[in-house]
């Protein structure tokens, strides 16, 4: 073994900086390595990481490994999949942390494959047993109906971790770390594809998983036109608009927009759920909200269960006059 540590985050990298959700997992995962006495430490991927490097110490790490190579310049997975098991087995671990992005889902099966061990996906809680010190997973099951604590019986216990459900760890610059240096070995055949262009999408408006407001809307508006009524709404607040899976699939609004099990997790300050029934698989993307409102005409809808303020009515005619009086307040 190289070196060794408790508890490893796997970062990620945007525009030079750590990506929120690698925060995200570091602030869980201080307090996964106290309960494990165990150091926590981050891994980085890539090129020119020193910027990174010194942000993933101010954001509590206390080691860095770099596993610096061309091929993991630009991402690409097979390499990070290569990389990630020759640092694995180089470092003595308890638990691996993986954020559940478009990477991570694909990253973290194919890591514990090669290192023949368990892995616990899309966890929104986790823990230590205080008795045997090992990790404790919580994640949904049955489409989201229930939730299920998993163990994991052999080391490194892996678990990617949902998006959005921790806060993210604070930067201290004053913390001091040691930063490490892995030497990776991968072979040219690795690379299947190769970049040629990256385009970056212009959104408009807020980001729905960064916006503070979230106007979300249902397969109960009744078509895509429907939606300029919640984009006023949004646009009054300074938030995003969103949308439960049947609106997506309608092709009402893009894909991107989802909020749910198999969309976007959102935590913002304030939730309004237009026309939305309430469904578990919704409710998994936007229970993290600090505040729920739900408008809808029907009172048994399973929405009211979750929200903290509803209002029973048809939304043509309670949006309209609650965006206006809204507008009223904030002029």
């Amino acid at each position: 073994m190289a070196d060794e540590t408790g508890v490893l985050v796997v970062g990620e990298i945007r525009a030079g900086e750590l990506d929120s959700t690698t925060r995200e997992l570091l602030s869980i995962g201080r307090k996964l390595a106290d309960g494990v006495a165990r150091p926590l430490a981050v891994v980085l991927l890539g090129v020119n990481l020193e910027n990174p490097s010194r942000e993933a110490i101010a954001c509590g790490a206390g080691k860095v490994f770099l596993a610096e190579h061309s091929l993991l310049a630009e991402g690409e997975l097979d390499a990070a999949v290569v990389a990630l098991e020759q640092v694995c087995r180089q470092v003595r671990l308890d638990i691996v942390l993986i954020a559940r992005t478009e990477a991570g889902r694909e990253l973290g099966p194919r890591l514990a494959f090669r290192l023949g061990v368990g892995l616990a996906q899309d966890a929104v809680a986790l823990g230590v047993d205080e008795s045997t010190k090992r990790l404790l997973v919580t994640r949904p099951v049955y489409g989201g109906n229930a939730m299920a604590v998993v163990t994991l019986p052999s080391a490194p216990q892996i678990a990617t971790v949902r998006p959005k459900v921790f806060e993210a760890a604070g930067k201290d610059p004053g913390l001091r770390g040691e930063v490490v240096g892995m030497a990776v070995e991968i072979p040219d055949s690795v690379r299947k594809v190769r970049v040629l262009q990256k385009v970056t999408e212009q959104g408009a408006g807020t980001k729905l998983d960064s916006a503070r407001v979230v106007v979300a809307g249902g397969r109960g508006l009744g078509g895509p036109e429907s939606f300029k009524e919640l984009e006023e709404l949004a646009r009054v607040l300074g938030g995003a608009v969103g949308a439960s899976r049947p609106a997506c699939d309608a092709g009402w609004i893009d894909h991107g927009r989802q909020v749910g099990l198999t969309g976007k997790i959102v935590t913002p300050d304030l939730y309004i759920a237009v026309a939305i029934s309430g469904a578990s698989q919704h409710m998994a993307g936007c229970s993290g909200a600090k505040l729920i409102v739900a408008i809808n005409s029907d009172p048994e809808a399973s929405i009211f269960k979750e929200a903290h303020y509803g209002a029973v009515g048809d939304w043509r005619k309670v949006l309209p006059a609650f965006t206006e009086t809204v507008r009223q307040l904030l002029i």
